[in-house]
């Protein structure tokens, strides 16, 4: 078995081996290419691949931030694991421990002390490891030192026949009539919305810069402004990926809580997306007991899917 990093020509087979072990969570070359190859963190030392002869065994990519997310902060003691995976026929041989131990090493190299699979900002694939189909992987991050940290959920909600009830649209009154507004947003909005969004979550901030750069529709955002014109909450469709079906960001000031502020956007959103003929909504993050989780079930959305965020605590080398 030969162990190296990444190079170049060895696209295909990374996707190849990726759709034949992860299948409830194919690729294609256009998105790995986007999500990994032009990631401005990508480093080719950080994807290691072991390959029997010219066939590719398996995969561990490992990367650390050298593009700050905002400000100058690099998160200089995080690193990640976004994905790994070993063919079927190589499996419990040792492959994949000796790949990872290389990335981990990897990332101790370069001075991270905390791995995380696989909460990684802007490419992830996935939040965490979804234990239910991936029983296999989940025990192999356990018997390489990772440890569960929480678990987020994915959930999604049909369209079909959707319209906002006449609870919302008469909150909405209400609201609008205290002096509320809620609408699409516009160029005057972009600097106080992404602010704003960033103060939440960098990866917010920058997803929704990147998506109108990307020619995301203003359409498709939703801001909401308190009587003194302030914005209070936002959310959107379509800003990862391009993906219409695709939810958020989305957030509402905690400090106003208790006004159905977060509700009357989320519908007004559903309304738009049935309105351009989509089937579904749906996104793969938030936390079940949160008031965005309570939120979203009251609003008809169901789990489909859940992932452990895991971290792995490597030895400082000083």
């Amino acid at each position: 078995m030969q162990y190296r990093t990444y190079q170049s020509g060895d696209e295909r087979s990374i996707v190849e081996l990726w759709n034949e072990c992860l299948t409830k969570d194919p690729i294609t070359p256009l998105r790995f290419r986007k999500l990994v190859l032009l990631d401005a963190n990508f480093d080719s030392d950080g994807l290691r691949l072991a390959f029997d002869g010219d066939k590719l065994a398996g995969c561990v990519y490992a990367v650390r931030r050298q593009l700050p997310m905002h400000g100058t902060e690099l998160e200089p003691a995080n690193g990640w694991i976004p994905f790994f995976f070993v063919s079927s026929a190589y499996r419990r041989q040792g492959v994949g421990r000796t790949l990872m131990q290389q990335a981990l090493q990897f990332l101790k190299d370069c001075g991270r002390t905390n791995v995380y699979f696989s909460s990684y900002a802007p490419n992830y694939i996935l939040p965490g490891i979804d234990e239910a189909n991936y029983t296999d992987g989940y025990q192999f991050l356990l018997s390489q030192g990772f440890k569960k940290l929480y678990s987020p959920v994915a959930m999604n909600r049909t369209l079909v026949g959707y319209e906002i009830p006449e609870d919302i649209r008469s909150l909405k009154r209400e609201r609008e009539a205290e002096g509320f507004t809620f609408r699409t947003a516009q160029d005057e909005d972009l600097y106080e919305l992404i602010q704003f969004a960033t103060s939440f979550n960098p990866d917010w901030g920058r997803a929704i810069r990147e998506g109108l750069l990307q020619k995301l529709p203003m359409s498709q955002i939703f801001v909401c402004r308190n009587p003194q014109k302030k914005l209070v909450g936002f959310c959107l469709y379509g800003g990862y990926e391009g993906i219409r079906e695709r939810f958020g960001p989305f957030g509402v000031d905690p400090d106003i809580q208790g006004k159905g502020l977060g509700k009357i956007l989320l519908n007004v959103c559903m309304e738009a997306m049935r309105a351009e003929g989509l089937h579904g909504i749906w996104f793969l993050w938030t936390a079940e007991t949160t008031p965005a989780g309570h939120l979203y079930k009251r609003t008809g959305f169901e789990t489909t899917r859940k992932f452990h965020v895991m971290l792995h605590q490597l030895a400082s080398s000083n």
